[in-house]
């Protein structure tokens, strides 16, 4: 899908609402504490029985961080004690030999993802000795194959451990910038200067990483359009393959280190819009791609490339390029999708802790999909990947006719085809370039559980 998106701010106003970010289908709200290890197990054999040879992709979570981020929503433990780290290690050790003997030798893994807080925390030896650990235990897919990722902070991770991550496995990166402008940066506790940022990423392309992606926020406090712009053309100038530009949610009711945000100092809505508005031109002038939901790429980069050949996929770390993995959740609060199905783990370390210390997998609540859920899962997917989807190939799919199915979701669609969102032509619906920032809003419309009573909350959309 090469078709460039359109900026329409006042369609934008009128549609800015809360919403999930679909991560998965259905949400994190809907999982119950019902579902236990004991049925995580159950599902991991069926799993294997149905497809022996299905791969496997891994996520670790490594919560802790030297120094708190204000504006940080993540499970994280924010320390200066590096002795608490290797507590925590053990326990993952554990974790890694008890779900291993769940899957056989033939589950290669073809995706790995090391996700915190701050992986970087972890001394070097720690990081070889999880890497070792891993691999005793699961059969890695050679470096050609494997897609093994890892977030860091530069401030954590100078280019003697970039390069010691390269030599480990990882062959991707994601690094956190953002924003360049040391005023944003003394509001949100987050001195990182551009030296810092730009010897991370010079040695990781010296050391050979094929894709490496720059995370940037805009909404944060003392952010204005012309600060941001200076921002951009920093960040464009290091012509990283991927971009991340996320809307700052600011809920200090419940992320604790928001509350030490001066409201007073964040850019009005209307700024937030300009500044996306100029974020959108400015790299889509440079030649990235829009790949959706705050995602931008090099055309040749292997998201976009997976857009244009229809094999595009969305899970818990958001856009893939493996659609048909089982995905281990590993670590405290930890998510997991093995089968038809999503298992969380213990988010507080010390529970963690116990469960694994008494020999159990940490699983303490999830959800099974029912065929409505595998339906609209796939429906959802289809449309956040794709800005498309072809009602013939979804019927034959899962046995029903798209129209009479859906017949109540089309006809609230008509709405969003009227102000120019999408297309409802026989057969297909086609997000327009317009609509295309809206794209949460539009799966909206085939998220049953948002029609209960009570809608938990979202970040906004946009």
């Amino acid at each position: 899908m090469s078709e460039k998106i359109t900026f329409d701010p006042d369609l934008i106003r009128r549609y800015d609402r809360s919403g999930p970010r679909y991560t998965s289908y259905p949400t994190a709200v809907q999982f119950v504490d019902t579902f236990d290890a004991a049925r995580y197990r159950e599902l991991a054999a069926a799993s294997v029985a149905e497809r022996p040879d299905r791969p496997l992709s891994l996520y670790f979570h490594i919560p802790f961080c030297d120094t708190v981020c204000f504006y940080c929503a993540c499970n994280k433990h924010v320390t200066k004690d590096r002795g608490l780290a290797q507590p925590y290690l053990d326990r993952l050790h554990h974790e890694i030999a008890m779900q291993a003997v769940l899957f056989p030798d033939e589950r290669v893994v073809e995706q790995l993802h090391w996700g915190g807080g701050t992986p970087t925390f972890i001394s070097a030896d720690q990081m070889r000795a999880l890497m070792d650990y891993t691999r005793k235990h699961f059969r890695m897919a050679d470096d050609a194959v494997g897609e093994y990722s890892v977030e860091v902070d530069p401030r954590e991770a100078p280019p003697e451990t970039i390069r010691l991550l390269r030599e480990i496995g990882f062959n991707r990166l994601s690094m956190g910038v953002q924003d360049f402008d040391p005023a944003v940066q003394k509001a949100v506790n987050r001195l990182q200067s551009e030296a810092t940022t730009l010897a991370s990423l010079e040695a990781a392309r010296e050391c050979g990483f094929r894709s490496i992606s720059l995370d940037l926020i805009y909404g944060l406090p003392k952010q204005s359009v012309t600060a941001f712009a200076t921002t951009l053309d920093k960040i464009i100038d290091l012509a990283p393959d991927r971009l991340s530009v996320f809307n700052y949610a600011h809920l200090p009711e419940l992320f604790k280190p928001q509350r030490r945000i001066n409201p007073d100092e964040l850019p009005s809505a209307a700024e937030k819009l300009d500044i996306l508005q100029l974020t959108t031109e400015r790299l889509a002038a440079a030649g990235y791609v829009y790949i959706g939901m705050d995602h931008f790429a090099r055309p040749d980069d292997e998201l976009a490339v997976a857009q244009r050949e229809g094999t595009l996929y969305r899970n818990f770390q958001g856009y893939s390029t493996h659609a048909e993995c089982d995905l281990i959740g590993l670590g405290a609060t930890s998510i997991g999708s093995v089968g038809d199905s999503y298992a969380q783990n213990l988010r507080e370390i010390e529970a963690y802790y116990a469960a694994i210390d008494a020999g159990e997998l940490a699983v303490f609540r999830g959800v099974e999909l029912n065929a409505d859920d595998r339906l609209r899962r796939a429906v959802i997917t289809g449309l956040i990947c794709h800005f498309q989807l072809d009602f013939d190939n979804v019927s034959t799919a899962y046995g029903i006719t798209f129209s009479d199915y859906f017949a109540r979701e089309l006809e609230e669609l008509k709405p969003m085809q009227d102000d120019g969102l999408l297309r409802l032509a026989p057969g297909r619906i086609d997000v327009t370039p317009a609509g295309r920032f809206l794209i949460r809003n539009i799966c909206m419309v085939f998220d049953c559980y948002l029609r209960e009573a009570e809608t938990p909350r979202f970040s906004k959309v946009i």
